[in-house]
């Protein structure tokens, strides 16, 4: 009898994984990220002043792209001329012949393609335009 009590109590081996060990290393390393988390500073950033900058001797020329891609030119924030792309050249020649240090402000319609900005802006530098700013919409 003795015989067959040995047999019937063999270990068999588990197929199941043991993740208490894995367990134990995600506590660990969640008590090390909290505990470092607030010791961590973000990177200040030093912002420029304008308290130094030039007063503008020339009002600019803004430049408004539509939703049809056409380029409108303000003055005083009323419509002056629209234009297309191919009149754009001439028109860019004309203001860097009266002033070259007048500064453009390019505005865009925000469902127009950045590409069309950027060919816009790259054909005013083309043309003799120094200056050519971007202007956004505050929040």
């Amino acid at each position: 009898m003795a015989g067959s009590l040995r047999k019937s109590s063999k270990r068999r081996a588990m197929s199941d994984i043991n993740v208490v060990p894995y367990i134990d290393v995600m506590l660990v390393l969640l008590v090390i990220f909290m505990v470092t988390a607030p010791m961590v500073n973000p990177g200040v950033v030093n912002l420029p002043t304008v308290g130094g900058a030039k007063v503008q001797s020339l009002p600019p020329v803004f430049l408004s792209i539509d939703a049809n891609e056409n380029v409108i030119v303000r003055k005083d924030g009323e419509p002056v001329q629209t234009l297309n792309k191919f009149e754009l050249g001439a028109f860019a020649r004309s203001q860097a012949e009266k002033s070259a240090e007048q500064p453009v402000v390019l505005a865009a319609d925000k469902s127009i393609k950045y590409e069309v900005v950027m060919e816009v802006m790259s054909k005013l530098k083309e043309n003799g335009v120094k200056r050519v700013g971007l202007a956004v919409k505050s929040q």
